[in-house]
């Protein structure tokens, strides 16, 4: 699966200013970006979305009334042993602010999978992928390279 995209994924709901100081609020940060709609609009078109938040916009609810079941990740989706996994490293670039009413949508793509790993945590894989963000209208606003480490416990003594 290196170098599979998957269809582009949209954001069931637009950026509110709502998760935004809901999220600012559970940090602490008094950031006016966040909190002040008049200094924010100013400064940046709107409240802007603290960039902490970035895979937030795009996790799929676990439920909706239509019936309509949820994509996992296409790191998840990768065809490989393990039973579970946890995230290894996360490096993103915010190429410009996300701004509160932004419906956002995301392109994945598997960069790379390690040959089998044997670690203090099991035995697996090392699953890197980059996930671009866009706006309506087409525009990146960032792209997030994530490593997974997919893994079957290693049993305890």
């Amino acid at each position: 699966m290196v170098g599979t995209h998957s269809e582009p994924r949209f954001a069931g709901t637009a950026v509110s200013a709502a998760r935004i100081q809901h999220f600012a609020s559970m940090v602490q940060d008094g950031n006016p970006a966040y909190w002040d709609n008049d200094f924010a609009t100013q400064v940046w078109g709107g409240l802007v979305a603290p960039p902490a938040m970035l895979m937030s916009w795009l996790i799929p609810p676990p439920w909706l009334p239509n019936g309509q079941r949820p994509v996992p990740s296409i790191a998840i989706r990768v065809p490989l042993p393990g039973t579970t996994f946890i995230n290894a490293s996360n490096d993103v670039e915010i190429v410009t602010p996300i701004i509160e009413g932004d419906r956002l949508k995301v392109v994945e793509e598997v960069v790379s999978v390690s040959p089998e790993k044997r670690t203090k945590v099991g035995v697996g894989h090392f699953v890197e992928t980059c996930d671009s963000y866009y706006r309506e209208d087409g525009s990146l606003v960032a792209t997030n390279r994530n490593t997974l480490f997919r893994f079957t416990p290693t049993e305890l003594p």
